[in-house]
């Protein structure tokens, strides 16, 4: 095939004048995609980008390879008890999706999960889905809502098979397998049943994609029928439904970025009226718990009312609101964000933040026999001895469960499962992510470094990498090391042991909506390491990892604080000659790829490529625009640019779409997108590579044409997805040989 040149979108400009300023937008047009020419362009743009990377073939193979010989493709996931039954789901190699399946427990006090072996009959194991057999003649499958009945006879799911997040809702009858005349079209994920099942509440959106009012559906009639139950009017809240662990209230949450509100119903009547917890206050945000402490029914709030990173205080049942009947249990504190907490019949779990790594307590619960006094126990909070990690609660569903099932990651930790025994303080590991080919933690190291941003803050990057790559550190070291980011620090470690040649390394950067991006262990990533690539993640500001406040301020006014403090993340690792800009990649994705934009603008010279997924490039546009999708929620994380002269200058300074120009010498760049995507519409990246190109940018996009806002589905897909990517990566690198 003769050499493609460089798709050349046509220039067809629109001004946009807001607050007295005039913009012209030459690209806009493409933003239709039932126009031919704008899938003519999107289409050579795939074309060339195929052809830029075709000698990456050999490698792309290898990589898919890789990860999937490393992949226990056939495996079951660890059990969780809910009812009479164990419920898990099964991956059978060469297919692309899992199974849901179900056995039945031994007895009542069965607590233990049983040790499933892939390939080895279960007894008594029942399949509730199969996804493969649902995906079947799609090129796109995505499952949302899933919830069985109390009674176990009914399985309630949705499915979107287009990438558009527009999920139909159908019931199975668990007894013989068909599916009941019930079809629900373009419903949101989170369909809930009530505790008799005879109903399910499901959310669905308005024309801006948002989730705005909640359905009640009497199973067995037809979806015309079906009756609202709430209405949220303010365009900037999303809603969704659930049912408390103690299966005892129906609860509607309510929530802006930064304000919520939450409805409660006795599940008994479902066809009742909610009733309002706490009124909502703007700036104030709780979660509502449902407890039994002491043999009293008692609600949990975790709220911000009295300080930033949220308190926990139980209320009245009845009374809610009264101040008299409100009692304190965690106290507000600047080092610990608050998270979550979740009820059980004998304690509580705590989720929350300290020294920018999650961490999870427990407080033990006095019985009702006790009486009078305190019933909380202080915070027990569960060891793990590694530098850097994550760990969280999730698959309890029982309020009566003695035990609290835990996940433990790292960097160098494959997924880990844990049962924690409340009664005894045993932490059980259940299962490991299972790595084949004889992966040997040792040999990797992680640690910890700082740098300074302009304006003096410290800003902490997490690093991961083979030991035998790094010349200062040996196999079975934990690599503890963290630098302040001063240049003292750097000159004594220099004297005591000879700087490392430069690595070729990978920053990854998100930073926003309080999103906390803690250290994980990565099968795929072993490819990069295993080749001498370090990859770093910039915890900077607008993300959650070291609280609210750096949170705040990486939001609205505050935003180009997340910029900064990616470039100075850089800045810190080329100094202490970690890497040097030819050998630094870039990457992040959706709001993370806002910030590649931006920083390709603002600091070009530090990087030889930017990997910039689903990005949120042409960020001022849409959120001037209050029909498109999500936008009007946005405007507390961003700000209001259409009625605020000083947001709209503001986010104008940074957007990275309004600032690609021709002086600028940028790295070599690769989006990637979806044109299916609603969260990030596949136009913006489309519209920015345009222009990049105009200014004489390496830019290349690659659009999924069947896919949404998470890429393509099925696992090898992904697998091949990112395989594409890292041979990309490698690539720029010089790694590619």
């Amino acid at each position: 095939m003769a050499p493609l040149t460089p798709p050349v979108a046509r220039k067809q400009p629109l001004t946009r004048l807001h607050h007295g300023d005039e913009f012209v937008d030459d690209y806009e047009w493409l933003r239709d995609k039932e126009n031919p020419d704008v899938l003519a362009h999107l289409s050579a743009e795939n074309d060339y980008t195929e052809q830029q990377n075709a000698h990456l073939a050999v490698l792309r193979d290898s990589i898919f390879d890789e990860i999937k010989n490393r992949t226990l493709e056939t495996d079951l996931s660890v059990p969780v008890r809910e009812g009479d039954w164990w419920y898990y789901t099964r991956t059978l190699e060469g297919k692309q999706y899992g199974i849901h399946a179900r056995a039945p427990i031994a007895a009542p006090d069965d607590w233990t999960p049983p040790v499933l072996e892939a390939g080895q009959p279960i007894t008594g194991e029942q399949v509730l889905l199969d996804d493969n057999i649902e995906a079947e003649g799609t090129e796109f499958y995505s499952l949302g809502s899933f919830d069985v009945s109390a009674d176990a006879t009914l399985l309630a799911y949705a499915v979107d098979t287009e990438g558009d997040e527009r999920y139909t809702l159908r019931i199975r009858d668990l007894a013989t397998g068909a599916d009941l005349a019930d079809v629900v079209e373009n419903t949101a994920p989170g369909a809930t049943f009530s505790p008799d099942a005879r109903f399910i509440f499901y959310p669905t959106v308005d024309e801006s994609w948002r989730p705005d009012t909640i359905w009640r559906h009497r199973v067995g009639t037809p979806a015309s029928d079906d009756v609202v139950v709430f209405t949220e009017p303010d365009e900037r809240y999303w809603i969704g439904v659930g049912l408390t662990r103690s299966r005892k209230y129906l609860e509607i949450g309510i929530g802006s970025s930064i304000t919520s509100e939450s409805l409660l119903l006795d599940a008994s009547t479902p066809e009742g009226e909610f009733s309002v917890v706490w009124p909502r206050v703007e700036g104030v945000e709780y979660s509502v718990e449902h407890a039994v402490v002491a043999g009293t029914d008692r609600l949990l709030i975790t709220h911000n009312a009295n300080g930033e990173n949220f308190e926990l205080v139980e209320v009245a049942l009845d009374a809610p609101t009264d101040p008299e009947r409100q009692h304190t249990i965690l106290a507000h504190s600047h080092e610990v964000r608050l998270e979550s907490v979740d009820a059980f019949a004998t304690h509580l779990s705590i989720e929350y933040r300290r020294d920018a790594l999650s961490r999870v307590a427990v407080i033990t619960l006095a019985p009702a026999q006790v009486g009078s006094g305190w019933p909380y126990s202080e915070p027990l909070e569960l060891p793990f001895d590694e530098p850097l990690f994550a760990v969280g609660t999730g698959g309890n569903p029982e309020f009566d469960q003695p035990t609290l099932r835990v996940g433990f990651t790292s960097f160098v930790t494959p997924s880990t499962v844990y049962d924690y025994v409340v009664a005894t303080g045993e932490l059980r590991q259940l299962k490991q992510q299972p790595v084949l080919g004889g992966y040997d933690s040792s040999l990797y190291g992680q640690r910890r470094e700082w740098a300074v941003a302009p304006d003096g803050t410290r800003v902490p990057i997490s690093l991961v990498y083979r030991l035998d790559a790094d010349g200062d550190a040996t196999p079975g070291s934990t690599g503890t090391s963290t630098s302040t980011g001063t240049t003292a620090p750097a000159a004594a470690s220099a004297a005591e042991h000879p700087a490392p040649a430069p690595k070729p390394l990978v920053l990854y950067g998100y930073g926003s909506y309080e999103a906390s991006i803690d250290p994980y262990f990565s099968v795929a990533r072993l490819s990069l390491l295993d080749r001498g690539v370090v990859f770093a993640i910039a915890h900077v500001r607008g993300g959650g990892e070291l609280g609210r406040w750096w949170y705040e301020n990486g939001k609205t006014l505050t935003k180009r604080n997340t910029f900064s403090d990616f470039i100075a993340s850089a800045r810190h690792l080329i100094e202490i000659g970690e890497t040097t800009p030819e050998l630094l990649v870039a990457q992040g994705g959706s709001a993370g790829g806002l910030l590649m934009g931006a920083v390709a603008n603002d600091a070009p010279e530090l990087f030889a490529g930017i990997l910039a997924q689903v990005p949120f490039v042409d960020a001022l546009t849409s959120i001037l625009d209050p029909s498109l999708p999500l936008t009007v929620i946005e405007w507390d994380e961003w700000g209001d640019p259409l009625h605020d002269p000083e947001v709209y200058a503001y986010m104008k300074s940074y957007s990275p779409y309004e600032n690609v120009h021709a002086g600028i010498r940028y790295p070599r760049i690769l989006a990637v997108t979806s044109l299916n995507d609603t969260r990030v519409l596949y136009v913006e990246p489309a519209k920015w590579v345009a222009k990049l190109r105009e200014a004489g940018a390496p830019a290349l996009l690659k659009i999924e044409m069947s896919a949404g806002h998470g890429g393509v589905s099925g696992r090898y897909e992904r697998w091949k997805e990112t395989a594409y990517e890292y041979a990309w990566v490698l690539d720029v690198l010089g790694l590619a040989d």
